[in-house]
């Protein structure tokens, strides 16, 4: 024997039901039993009807003569039309009968539990028979079985207890004596007085579940609308797949905590049983789906994660908790009386406290229950006031294969904790099938995917990037970032998802990822007006897993946002200078943040665009080592300037020349200042340890005098041309002695300047060319021969290589 079980959403709509019969065809040559759940939606329908009755709203006529339509319309489409007028007439019966039952409600005003069990049951009862007049005219032997006719509960109306002893008699008499193939109704059953009753959530389900422990069958199927039991909810992890074995108290666990396939109750008529139940899908037949049984090993750590949401948390603690007996017995009597249902407990071995999760519907409740049992030890501050903290879900990661595994939890919270989800109560069964965490349900999407990688697709990391600025350099990255995705995915199993882009004017955003290809033309045509404060609120509400903030920019303001994105538990990746050499409180507040979340604040290209220096510079001290001097030549403008101004050559012309080439900024007097490479040398000494501001540094200005203040970009260069004498004698001046004009960054004993200045053959600055960068780096164990760095400075290419590399460092540290 084999019971198929079809739910609403199976059932929705005539060609659903169609494609059920064409699925329970080729089952029909065995013995075979199907329930059916109402129509899809109807349940809630007809809640809706009696609830608006109650209220004394005539709307519910209205909404009655369209349940009625959609019943009679799925009459007319499932048979021919010689047979229609018996099972039309049949089905204006009942609905007639629910008309009554509705009127009575609206003129008594008062609906009873008993009361709305009836009007509930009418779904099944119509679309069971519908169905079988269906299957009749496809030429098929069935018989219409109305479950009330069998199974017998008791009178707790609305989630009422089945006999299972009458119950499996009236079945099994039943088949006895009729053979052909049974469509039974779901859901509902009948009292021992004689009353209808219904079974509860999922009890359709249920249904099906006692007839095949009643009747012993082989298999039990529940037909629904996905492929089978999800390692998570899809609509939330949309990585997601069907596990294709899970084991009978597995499946419990999951089902308790959120995952509404399948629910206990109807489990435990085929667990008692050991029947194996499919889970399988109406839309996709040929899927292979889930079984659940007693045998489900298939070498996976986990099987599932869960989560339940609308959850409240109750701290009960105190002095008065330690070593007294019976303290717990008060406390979940107290609840039962209130019919509060606890579904999460954790206390300290301490005794000082205990904490249980219930629903927060009820949280009123139980608080004000347990404020009057315990009120004396509250007076005599035994207890501590009971505190009730709300907006919380419960997640849990399931699996037999936990068992005396070591390193499953420390897998879980290291994975949460990397994402800054926080942890706010703990539980874990001496089985070690559930490891379950109450966090706050903000964060139960980014939980459930950061947990479903390391457990499901540890080897496939996914870190997502919001972008801002997409100039030269911020377009660049999205170029070598799509260039090397499919590198990055197959060798070093990691995805970069650009989850946000913005410009000066326009921001984008797809949580699931933009296309690289076309992502800034997307922006541009398709994107809203840009607002920095609504992209970084959009990018927190987002919320989603080991998130990067990308600054490309020069902007203060993008700048003045970092704090508040590194508080959300979001780290940044800049070359944008502006935050590190601002006021070192910023600075240091900046990185204890980052510290505090556990994200990362990383800044590699503020100093030497992509070479290694920030990062071997920390590698030293890290290892113990000492900065003595760091001097360097910092700006690849000023090197291409001053390695370009050879004889016979006029420094205004190298500096046009500069500007031509795109190496300067777009007014040139930026970079002459020496502002920019005193941010460089001062961002380095703060990372060697030095306490010092902007103002403290020694900046030699190359802008005459008289070639500051406002004016053009051209009315500049035109000006400079004066001072050509000036930078010529000193050239001379310094070729005459055989040495080159280099503008030098220094830093040494606590103090930092920046200057032109000139070196011999011998040093390594002399041989310097083009745009490139050098940096001398004098330490303890570095003391005699400097530990030298160099190369390209500037340039968008190597700016965007270093800004990738953060992210890909930041990928690799989330997961």
């Amino acid at each position: 024997m084999k019971i198929l079980k079809f739910g609403g959403s199976s059932a929705s709509t005539p060609e659903r039901i169609k494609s059920i019969i064409e699925i329970v065809k080729p089952n029909l040559k065995e013995d075979v039993a199907i329930v059916f759940s109402a129509f899809g939606g109807v349940t809630d329908q007809l809640i809706n009807l009696s609830k608006l009755a109650l209220e004394g709203n005539l709307d519910y006529k209205q909404k009655l003569e369209q349940l009625e339509k959609r019943h009679l319309d799925a009459v007319r489409e499932l048979t021919q039309v010689s047979t229609q007028s018996g099972i039309l007439a049949q089905v204006k019966v009942q609905i007639n009968e629910l008309e009554d039952v509705l009127h009575g409600i609206f003129l008594v005003k008062e609906r009873t539990p008993r009361t709305l069990d009836y009007i509930m049951s009418f779904g099944e009862r119509l679309s069971a028979y519908i169905i079988s007049e269906a299957f009749k005219d496809k030429g098929l032997a069935v018989e219409y079985l109305d479950a009330r006719k069998v199974i017998r509960t008791d009178n707790q109306f609305g989630y009422a207890k089945v006999d299972f002893e009458t119950t499996h008699k009236l079945i099994r008499d039943h088949f006895k004596n009729h053979a052909d193939v049974q469509i039974i109704t779901g859901f509902i059953a009948t009292s021992e007085s004689g009353e209808t009753t219904t079974l509860g959530r999922s009890g359709s389900d249920y249904t099906a579940a006692i007839f095949a422990g009643a009747l012993q069958a082989s298999t039990l199927e529940i037909w629904t609308d996905v492929d089978g039991m999800m390692t998570a909810d899809p609509r939330l992890v949309k990585k997601s797949f069907t596990v294709p074995k899970m084991s009978y108290e597995e499946a419990m666990e999951l089902s308790h905590f959120g995952a509404k396939v399948i629910f206990p109750s109807t489990m435990q008529p085929a667990m008692a049983n050991r029947i194996p139940i499919w889970i399988k899908n109406t839309f996709n037949p040929k899927a292979v789906g889930t079984v659940i049984s007693a045998d489900s090993v298939n070498g996976k750590l986990i099987k599932g994660i869960s989560s339940m949401n609308n959850i409240s948390l109750l701290n009960v603690q105190g002095s008065g908790l330690l070593g007294v007996v019976g303290v717990s017995m008060r406390l979940f009597s107290t609840l039962a009386r209130e019919k509060v249902n606890v579904i999460l407990i954790s206390q300290a071995s301490s005794e000082h406290s205990i904490c249980i999760a219930i629903e927060t519907d009820s949280a009123a409740r139980a608080k004000a229950s347990l404020e009057k049992e315990f009120l004396h030890e509250i007076q005599d501050e035994l207890i501590d006031e009971i505190k009730v903290v709300q907006g919380l879900s419960i997640v849990a990661v399931v699996g037999d294969g936990m068992k005396h595994h070591p390193g499953t939890s420390g897998r879980m919270f290291s994975a949460l904790g990397k994402n800054g989800v926080n942890v706010v109560a703990i539980a874990q069964g001496s089985s070690e099938r559930n490891i379950s965490t109450v966090i706050q349900q903000s964060d139960v999407s980014k939980a459930l995917n950061v947990l479903h990688d390391a457990f499901f697709l540890s080897d496939i990391k996914t870190t997502y990037v919001f972008l801002v600025g997409t100039g030269l350099i911020g377009s660049t990255l999205i170029n070598q970032v799509k260039e090397q995705f499919q590198k990055l995915s197959s060798h070093n199993k990691l995805e970069i998802k650009l989850a946000g882009i913005a410009n000066s004017k326009k921001m984008l955003f797809d949580e699931n990822g933009l296309q690289l290809e076309s992502c800034v033309a997307q922006m541009k045509e398709h994107g809203e007006v840009m607002n920095l404060k609504e992209f970084v609120r959009k990018m927190i509400y987002l919320n989603l897993p080991s998130s990067v903030f990308v600054d490309c920019t020069s902007s203060a303001d993008v700048a003045a946002n970092y704090e508040e994105v590194l508080s959300a538990n979001i780290s940044i990746v800049t070359p944008n200078k502006k935050a590190n050499s601002g006021a070192y409180e910023n600075y240091q507040r900046l990185k204890q943040i980052a510290l505090a979340r556990g994200v990362r604040f990383l800044y590699e290209t503020n100093v030497g665009a992509g070479l290694p220096v920030i990062n071997t510079l920390n590698d030293l001290l890290l290892s113990g080592d000492k900065v003595i001097r760091i001097e360097g030549v910092l700006s690849g403008t000023l090197n291409f300037i001053f390695s370009s101004f050879t004889k016979g050559k006029n420094f205004s012309d190298v500096v046009a020349e500069a500007k031509a080439k795109g190496y300067t900024e777009p007014d040139p007097r930026d970079d002459l200042s020496g502002m920019d490479v005193a941010r460089k040398i001062l961002i380095l000494a703060r990372e060697a340890g030095a306490v010092l501001e902007l103002s403290d540094i020694e900046v030699e200005n190359l802008v005459p005098e008289n070639c500051r203040g406002e004016m053009s970009a051209d009315a500049f260069l035109a000006k400079i041309k004066d001072h050509d004498a000036h930078f010529e004698k000193l050239r001379a001046h310094a070729e005459a002695k055989d040495k080159k004009l280099r503008y030098q960054a220094i830093f040494e004993n606590g103090k930092a300047s920046v200057k032109l200045g000139t070196v011999a053959s011998s040093h390594p600055f002399y041989s310097l060319s083009g745009s490139d960068n050098i940096i001398l780096l004098t330490t303890e164990r570095y003391h005699d021969r400097p530990m030298v760095i160099r190369g390209p400075g500037a340039g968008a290419e190597v700016t965007a290589a270093g800004v990738f590399a953060d992210i890909i460092r930041i990928g690799n540290y989330s997961h």
